[in-house]
């Protein structure tokens, strides 16, 4: 078959080898002038169509494989569709040679934490596993060593998720929902429709772990065929995974069976607590050992740019939440402290409500430090709640909420907004923000 990728970062050559090696006749098509590992890919007889889509390209293809960050909206892949060529997702291109079961997880916040610690549970149970998707090897990359008896645990994110046509997780989680890729979804309905998607071809021998606490997830949820299995932290539900007595526990027919105690759990934040309660019941209907997943909670520091403690300067505490690109995500880091935060705020927007923050900054920071494209977005959300102060760059906001912040305060990068306007991507702005935390010590 001759077959077009859309989009070079890591799921489309993913993609774009794995079908070569399938003996497809493949292009790689970016917008970019120039990709990573050009050279290798052309040794694996992959055509590389550099500098902009050609509509020829996709109009002449047996069939078209979109990367995530590609809209299914542009024109060239319009084209290719009204011609009759098929178009699908990497996710869907990799399940369709996969042995193994899958297990994947999707929500707006949360999914690489969960998706990390659910893997390790798994590991520590002795499933054989492989953890990627959205983090880590795409699911392309996973293939080769796919058996009869892995357990693939992907994230999924909306953009992968709205492209599926067979996907079927054997466990499918949904963590939480609220606004967010409004820049790329037309709307919260189509948004929220894509994440529903993770449901859609599961049977009722499948699993659906829903968070009870999230009337969205709940709604998004309905339809679905696969068996419930719900989760809960402060909704009391009847059956599920719930807390007593400091205890994350699974609740059935009236017995409450003990599977991780929260002195476990070592992540900054109230809220990450859910996340491990999704993975104990992932853990739960894989047969896992409660013994296995404390194990693997207690070894469990969380993920880089998540809730990540980079270090303590004169009192300050500095708190590295770059993950945090929409509003309910920064919402949740600024409450999972009591006071003195200066929060770094800003980036490029995608949608949301910045209003949303006003309640508990007021109540928990001293001030804002705003930054990127959306600084006069951020001043004018939270005029008259708090105090605004624009940055120019990532050193100089460093350095100005750490004065904010002194003597004894926590400076948290918590953006609500996606990186692009100033870095590659969130990795890279985390990771400058722990390079300008450094020369400050």
């Amino acid at each position: 078959m001759r077959v077009t990728v859309a989009g070079a970062a890591r799921s489309g050559v993913a993609a774009a080898e794995l079908l070569a090696s399938r003996g497809a006749i493949v292009t790689l098509s970016d917008t970019r002038a120039d990709v990573e590992g050009a050279a290798a890919l052309q040794r694996h007889g992959i055509t590389l169509e550099l500098g902009g889509h050609v509509a020829a390209t996709f109009a002449d293809a047996d069939l078209v494989v979109l990367s995530p960050g590609v809209p299914p909206d542009l024109d060239v892949v319009q084209s290719a569709r009204a011609r009759g060529v098929p178009v699908i997702g990497e996710i869907e291109l990799a399940f369709r040679w996969l042995r193994g079961r899958v297990i994947a997880i999707t929500g707006t916040k949360g999914k690489s934490t969960t998706t990390a610690l659910t893997g390790r549970m798994l590991e520590a149970a002795g499933f054989k596993v492989t953890v990627g998707g959205n983090i880590g090897a795409p699911l392309s990359a996973q293939v080769l060593s796919s058996t009869p008896d892995t357990l693939h645990v992907v994230e999924a994110s909306s953009f992968q998720l709205e492209q599926i046509e067979t996907f079927h997780p054997w466990i499918a989680v949904m963590l939480n929902f609220s606004a967010d890729h409004l820049d790329r979804h037309r709307s919260v309905e189509a948004y929220g429709a894509a994440k529903a998607r993770i449901f859609e071809n599961q049977s009722p021998s499948d699993w659906a772990v829903i968070n009870a606490d999230d009337p969205g997830v709940l709604e998004l949820a309905r339809r679905g065929r696969a068996a419930r299995r719900l989760f809960a932290r402060t909704t009391p539900i009847a059956e599920g995974t719930v807390v007593e007595d400091r205890w994350i526990v699974d609740k059935r027919a009236g017995v409450a069976s003990r599977l991780v105690p929260l002195d476990a759990i070592s992540l900054l934040g109230p809220h990450l607590v859910g996340d491990v309660m999704a993975a104990a019941t992932v853990g739960v209907i894989a047969q896992a050992t409660p013994e296995a997943m404390t194990e693997a909670v207690r070894a469990f520091r969380g993920l880089e740019h998540a809730m990540e403690l980079v270090g303590t300067i004169d009192g300050v505490r500095f708190v590295n939440d770059s993950k945090a690109t929409n509003v309910e995500s920064a919402l949740r880091s600024i409450e999972s402290f009591d006071q003195g935060v200066v929060a770094i705020i800003g980036g490029r927007f995608k949608g949301g409500d910045l209003r949303r923050l006003r309640d508990a900054l007021q109540t928990r920071a001293t001030a804002v430090v705003s930054i990127g494209e959306a600084r006069p977005i951020v001043g004018e959300a939270l005029e008259g709640a708090i105090a605004v102060h624009p940055a120019a760059s990532m050193a100089d906001a460093v350095a100005k909420a750490f004065a904010l912040a002194k003597p004894n305060g926590v400076v948290l990068l918590a953006p609500a907004c996606a990186s692009f306007d100033m870095f590659r991507d969130y990795a890279e702005r985390g990771r400058v923000f722990k390079e300008e935390v450094a020369r400050l010590s």
